[in-house]
């Protein structure tokens, strides 16, 4: 066996062997962010949702509660953990907080100002702005005083190749100015949104991955056109999928991000932390179907007993609870190679934890509904919107397929197995 398989199975020996325990800090937060689930969080999700109902699925405006528990996770030490430049703590010790927030995905992300899509942004402005573009959007979303928005899939293209977006950024002068349509512009609706990350082509004729650049581009500018804000399954988000026009919109040639022709580059950035921050939260989201099922398989009564003692729930239980462990490992080791090793060594990893939680996710929460029988379905319980949600989680930060693609290139170069002596015999021939 030559030097460099060796070599790569060690590394993968190596790799399993990194030390998944929280430190001491993480595991305090830990403590600290289930009891604000249980004390804070929870008891606001009725109000949050009454909330909503009566102003009707088009409105999108912020619940005051939404506010309240900011103040309170702020309290606690909760704020922005998603960063490690600032808060301080590592990937692993993030996920934790982050897989508890998903036990309420839409009030917990917000309330620790960790939610999509400002984390991501945050995270833009924080490897790529100027001081200015810092001062002027980066400080105010980690005060949690303004939201943001990222626009970059495309409604006549397959976007999943970024290099495939039509919208153009031309140089004219000391300005920029973007001509294009986006959709699934996550929070554009929302009226806190100040700033939107625009991603388009500055040069069409340069190699195919230095074309795209990004600008920002305040959300109020003229030219800006919100069409409409696209439902999930038929679900309206607080902050909104909006379908964005942009019609010769003007920005100063100093609201580009990063240089010209580092779009793509910026955008494999932002997505590698953010599909694993999406992740964490599915194991939170599937950990609560799993209580949900749990509870309900014990208080229901079918044809005489339980249905706890029914053989076949018994079993989707236990296979559920067998998926969540593995996710969650699986997760963790993604965040602790990101730690050890950088976003770029963490990225094969980063892609298979995409394909396989939100599959786990949607499982249990099928799972999870069956078992509820008719209430699944209905929104007296959080299931359907779960459903939906996690459903969406195999499209964006890059569909399945497309992972799927990539972690198979990189397992056919990868010269990590085995070499037998030609002849050798094969299992069942007589030597």
């Amino acid at each position: 066996m030559g030097n460099v398989q060796l070599s790569r199975i060690t590394q993968r020996v190596a790799d399993a062997s990194l030390d998944l325990r929280p430190s001491v800090r993480g595991a305090e937060l830990r403590g600290v962010m289930q009891d604000f689930m249980q004390e804070f969080v929870f008891p606001a999700e009725r109000e949050y949702h009454a909330y909503r109902v009566a102003a009707g699925p088009d409105d999108h405006t912020v619940p005051p509660v939404v506010e309240e528990l900011k103040v309170q996770a702020r309290h606690r030490g909760l704020w922005n953990l998603f960063l490690p430049e600032v808060s301080g703590i590592s990937q692993l010790d993030y996920s934790a907080v982050a897989e508890m927030s998903g036990w309420s995905l839409e009030l917990a992300p917000e309330a620790i100002n960790s939610q999509a899509p400002d984390s991501g942004n945050m995270e833009l402005l924080h490897m790529f702005g100027t001081t200015q573009q810092r001062r002027t959007w980066l400080e105010p979303l980690l005060e949690g005083s303004i939201r943001s928005a990222f626009a970059m899939t495309e409604p006549q293209v397959a976007s999943s190749d970024a290099t495939n977006i039509e919208t153009r950024i031309e140089r004219d002068g000391q300005d920029y100015v973007i001509n294009g349509r986006k959709w699934w512009t996550s929070g554009a609706a929302d009226p806190r949104c100040q700033v939107l990350i625009v991603m388009g082509k500055t040069d069409p004729g340069a190699p195919r991955h230095r074309q795209q650049s990004m600008v920002l581009v305040p959300r109020d500018a003229p030219g800006v056109e919100i069409l409409r804000s696209v439902p999930v399954f038929g679900r309206q988000d607080q902050h909104g999928h909006c379908e964005v026009a942009f019609h010769n919109v003007r920005v100063p040639a100093a609201n580009l991000l990063g240089g010209e022709g580092e779009g793509f580059t910026a955008a494999q950035a932002r997505l590698g932390p953010g599909r694993i921050h999406h992740c964490m939260r599915a194991i939170g989201a599937a950990e609560r179907a799993l209580s949900l099922m749990s509870n309900r398989a014990q208080s229901r009564v079918a044809f005489g007993k339980p249905l706890a003692d029914q053989g076949v729930i018994q079993q989707q239980i236990a296979e559920s609870r067998i998926a969540v462990d593995q996710a969650r490992l699986f997760c963790q080791h993604a965040a602790a190679t990101i730690d050890e090793h950088g976003n770029k060594a963490a990225a094969q990893l980063v892609s298979m934890v995409k394909v396989a939680v939100p599959r786990m996710a949607g499982e249990i929460i099928d799972r999870a509904i069956q078992i509820h029988g008719a209430a699944g379905v209905s929104d007296d319980v959080p299931l359907a919107a779960m459903w939906g949600w996690h459903r969406a989680m195999r499209i964006f930060d890059g569909p399945d397929e497309a992972h799927l693609r990539s972690i198979a290139t990189r397992e056919l170069r990868a010269p990590h197995r085995f070499t037998f002596p030609t002849g050798a015999p094969t299992s069942g021939e007589k030597s």
